[in-house]
Order: structure tokens, then sequence, then C-alpha cells
């Protein structure tokens, strides 16, 4: 980070405590709601396929993996196309989409003709439109508040992320077990509608954007690369893209597997469940909050090294949870010091990424960056879904473990930022 970054984020001491316009307020609502509906069906297509459906650890890691990989090869032609045209109306449409999909579900379920490959085809559905939302989102993001603001809005995202985090699992995992499996989805359908809602109410002119070289109407098939061109051109983002989609990967390829430990082998109630994985992200909050002050205080890339090693060091602790009180603390223990990890990381991470990406390719950059992270989930789920057939839940996590010791090895050790001309004569203007 920059001498004069540094300087200048201390002129700006104050802007965490500032509001950032009504419009902003608006689009902050509206993620939070689909944050809450999202975290309150937490784990529910897996809990569905494990308790009315029956599916075992090799099922439940393929309805994870093929929702992911399927949704990240319909998004793949979304990134360019969605570049050039108005963000607003976009994330409308996807979470409209995202509605009617998981309300096919809830219907399915009443009709008795609730299918595992219906819980695919949702599943993809919903990764598609996942992408393309965030994509989009990150894209008016940048264009609605100002570069030296983009901080204090992505830690305040990330603090609403993990506040709905503490209090959706438990409260989706007891609506569960009072009201049946698909009441957390028709909740989570609901919020996409209210979200919608919200974008709407934002209001104002967004123009649309010009497309810079070629026609409107052409698409040519290098328009479909170049977000991954980008980032693997960057000597910053490059490393940093590397280490985020395979820490992403080590930690979201066990999570149906310690469903499955958890809530099979180790007798934990569903409510056992969802608090050990709610009430950590407590940390997430916290984290959250000291990321801008830690950034003014010691600058970005010493933040991002220290936070980006430190989560490293607690996956391994989740193959040694017991049975009983102890394995619970165990597993609140460990996701409270990866989380607080992740709270000061991720804002760091995504106003930096914004920062060092022009204003012309954000989507195509963005959806590259969630397209890989999505396979490469994907492809890690299956893979130790496979591996916990074969050697059991418990030494495929600690083998997740052990990989993500590695990860910190990926990180961008030296400080290397370019600067964009597009971007700095945008920040002038």
């Amino acid at each position: 980070m920059s001498v004069c970054s540094v300087r200048h984020q201390g002129r700006r001491s104050t802007v965490g405590r500032r509001r950032l316009g009504r419009q902003f307020g608006w689009l902050w609502a509206a993620y939070a709601v689909s944050g809450f509906g999202t975290r309150l069906a937490f784990d529910a297509f897996a809990l569905i396929a494990i308790l009315a459906l029956h599916a075992g650890p090799t099922q439940v890691s393929v309805l994870a993996a093929t929702g992911l990989a399927v949704g990240a090869a319909v998004a793949v032609p979304l990134g360019p196309w969605l570049e050039f045209r108005r963000k607003r109306p976009v994330m409308v449409a996807m979470d409209l989409t995202r509605f009617a999909a998981l309300m096919s579900v809830p219907a399915a379920y009443a009709l008795g003709l609730l299918g595992f490959a219906q819980l695919l085809f949702v599943s993809v559905v919903v990764g598609a439109a996942d992408i393309a939302f965030t994509a989009a989102g990150g894209a008016y993001l940048k264009a609605l508040v100002r570069p030296e603001d983009l901080l204090v809005a992505n830690g305040r995202f990330e603090s609403t992320a993990w506040t709905v985090t503490v209090l959706g699992p438990p409260a989706g995992t007891a609506a569960i077990g009072f009201f049946g499996p698909v009441t957390t989805v028709v909740a989570d359908a609901v919020s996409y509608l209210l979200s919608a809602a919200g974008i709407r109410a934002i209001g104002g002119s967004e123009p649309r954007p010009e497309r810079t070289g070629t026609p409107r109407s052409r698409l040519r098939p290098r328009d479909l690369l170049e977000g991954w061109r980008h980032i693997l051109s960057h000597p910053a983002l490059r490393p940093l893209f590397f280490n985020t989609v395979l820490v992403s990967g080590l930690i979201m390829a066990t999570s149906p597997l310690l469903a499955v430990l958890m809530l099979g082998d180790l007798g934990f109630a569903p409510w056992q469940y969802g608090l050990a994985f709610g009430l950590p992200c407590v940390g997430g909050i916290i984290g959250s909050r000291l990321a801008r002050r830690l950034v003014e205080r010691v600058g970005r890339q010493r933040v991002l090294l220290a936070a980006g090693v430190l989560r490293a060091c607690w996956s391994l602790g989740l193959a040694f949870v017991r049975p009983g009180a102890g394995g619970l603390v165990l597993v609140i223990v460990v996701e409270f010091g990866l989380i607080t990890c992740m709270g000061v990381f991720n804002p760091v991470f995504a106003t930096y990424r914004l920062e060092q990406t022009a204003t012309d390719r954000i989507v195509r950059t963005l959806s590259a960056w969630s397209v890989t992270s999505k396979l490469t989930v994907a492809v890690m789920t299956g893979i130790w879904g496979l591996l916990a057939a074969v050697t059991g839940p418990r030494a495929a996590i600690a083998l997740a473990g052990l990989l993500m010791l590695l990860t910190p090895f990926l990180l961008p050790w030296s400080d290397r930022e370019p600067h964009h001309e597009q971007d700095a004569a945008d920040i002038r203007a």
C-alpha cells in the first residue's frame, strides 16, 4: 500500500461513522434481507437431502458440487453480456429468478414430488443467478459510492453478512425441527423478493455503460476470457486469486462432510449444528469492524498478509470433533478463530480488488473470480465426497486442514500495486 494511500485514509478516519447516502442505504437493506434469508436456509438443500431424501455423504457432496459446477458454467457468458448493461435491472431479475426457482421446492414437497434431480436443477439456477447478481452488484457499488468510501461500504456488507450468519443458522435449523425441512427454503425465496423491491426503491438514473472498441450487438469469444486475462496479468491480484479460490474450496469442500459427521455419526441435533456455525460468526462482526482501523494503523499489505496467514491455522482442528458438549465447544472455538480472520481479510481484499480493476471490466473480472471459485469448490467438494466414502469424513476433513496450512504461500508477499489510468481519471473527475 502506498504512503499516499495511508495518509489519505488517515484523513478520512471519521468516514466509518458517516452516512453513505439514501441509495446506499437501500442497497445495504436489500443485501441484509437477502443475506438473512440465505443464512436462515443454511445448508438447507443438504439438510433436505439428509433428512427428507435420506441421502448419504456421496450424494450430499454431489448435490453441492453439481449445482456449483453447472451454475458456474452457465454464468460464464453472463459476465461479458452484463458488463455493458445497467446493473440494477440485472440485480432485480436475478433476485426474481432465485425466488421462482426456490419456491418450486416447497411446492414439489407439498405434492410429494420432490426428488434429488429437482434439488440439483434448482441449485444450478440459483448458483448461476448468484454469480450474475454478485458481479453486477460489485460494479454497481463502485459506481454508487465514492472511491474513498469503498472500504467502509465493504466493511458494512461484511459486518452484515456475519451478523445474519449469527442469527440465521440457529433460527433456520430450529424452524426445520419444528416445521419441517423446506420451511427455510420458503423464507429464503421470500427474502429475494424483498431484496428485489429494495433494489428497485434505490431510484435515480443509471446510465448505460458504453462498450469500448466492439459494437454493442456483438460478443467476441475473447470477451469471455477478459476477466481472467486481467486477473492473471495483475501482479498482486494473481496470487490473491489463487489464494482465495483455494481457501474457499477447502472450506466449502468439507462443509457437507461436517454436516454428515455431526448430524449423522456424532448424533448432534440440528439446532446444535446451527449453533456451532452461527455463534462463531460474532468473530466476523468483530473482524469486519476492525478492518478499516487496522488498515489505517499498519497498512493494507500487512493486514492482508497477517489475516491471510492466521485464517489458515484453524481448519485442522475440525478433524478432532467428538460427541457431546466438548465437541460442540471445539467446533465453536475453531470456527470463531477462522471467521474472525476472514472478517478482517474479506473487506480489505474486496476493496483492493475493486480499486485495481478498471470500470469497464469489473463485471467480467468479478464473474471470472466467482466462476473459478465455484468451479473449484464444486470439483473439490466432489473429490472430498469420494474421499470421505473411502476414508470416512474425519480423515477427509483432516486432509483439508493440512492443505489449508499451505495456502499462505500463495499470498502476495511483495507489495506490487499498479495504477489504472482510467480509474485515476475517474477519481480526479
